[in-house]
């Protein structure tokens, strides 16, 4: 290889870092729509640049179905590459001085989360960045994951239901029965339950948990909120499953001399707004990882 070649080849790989944002945006939101949302551009545009990106690149990033996009083998190969790009990105306008001010995070979290959470890192991140606006918006995990990837959030704290490009595991949490203090609901041939809504995984653990122990049980009371489930729980009159850390007022968790079948883990996981992250947005999402990995409840991964 002469020279020449030689300096055509490095210049061939220098990237334009709006395409590579465009790029990873696309990957993790898992459509052309939802990236434009995030990037504030029309899905024609961000379109174009993921053309610009694979004519520059030679390769074909994405497989295109009237149903979903699919990340290729290649572009599996470059998306490391593109997140670190922009994260060295990040760190420069940081370090340059490049921090807005008067920015909006859109945090997704169930209310239980926020309840455990939010009391520890609001007043925390306060103290860097007084001037950002946190809005929060608690729903179920399954909500939550689909608004992320339709570009309304810009953070979502979620149980995990299944794998998706976006989601960054931060631990493991117990499920645990649950019943009021001065109760037994568990003596009963039917076992009356108060649970989340079609779609909670919770809910799908116990229901799997208890068919497989072939037990009797009737779902007695059904509730999106928090709220409530807790109420005919801490009536006596339902149990239902929680996480150690939200275990409500006025009751306990039903230890093995119970009868009631082992409910395993369920993980927990972040999803972020990918590209292009502004210093008030990394922090915000650095602490929350923290607070969540060091509850006393969680369970960081393994490395």
């Amino acid at each position: 290889m002469n020279g020449s070649d030689t300096n055509h080849f490095k210049v061939s790989l220098i990237m334009d870092t709006d395409l590579l944002r465009a790029f990873v945006t696309v990957a993790e939101c898992q459509g052309f729509s939802a990236a434009g949302r995030v990037l504030h551009r029309t899905q024609s545009a961000v379109s174009l640049q993921i053309k610009r990106l694979e004519d520059q690149m030679g390769k074909s990033l994405f497989e295109r179905t009237s149903r979903s996009v699919l990340v290729t083998a290649d572009g599996e190969r470059l998306l490391p590459y593109a997140r670190h790009m922009l994260k060295l990105e990040d760190e420069a306008r940081e370090a340059m001085g490049d921090r807005p001010r008067g920015e909006r995070i859109r945090f997704g979290t169930s209310e239980e989360q926020a309840g455990a959470y939010l009391p520890e890192l609001l007043p925390r991140y306060a103290e860097s960045f007084p001037h950002t606006r946190i809005e929060v918006i608690c729903d179920i995990s399954e909500t939550l994951v689909q608004s992320f990837q339709e570009g309304l959030l810009d953070v979502a704290l979620s149980i995990r239901h299944g794998p998706t490009q976006s989601g960054h595991l931060l631990g493991w949490e117990p499920m645990v029965w649950v019943a009021a203090e001065d109760a037994d609901p568990t003596r009963g041939q039917t076992l009356p339950l108060a649970l989340n809504p079609e779609g909670c995984i919770f809910r799908a653990h116990a229901l799997t948990a208890l068919g497989k122990q072939a037990r009797a049980w009737e779902l007695r009371y059904s509730s999106q909120s928090p709220t409530g489930i807790n109420l005919p729980v801490q009536a006596g009159l339902a149990i239902t499953v929680k996480t150690p850390r939200s275990v409500p007022a006025g009751c306990r968790i039903l230890g093995a001399e119970h009868g009631l079948p082992k409910l395993g883990q369920v993980e927990i996981e972040m999803h972020r707004r990918p590209g292009h992250a502004s210093p008030a947005l990394e922090v915000f999402c650095q602490q929350l990882e923290e607070i969540v990995t060091h509850s006393a409840d969680v369970a960081a991964p393994e490395l």
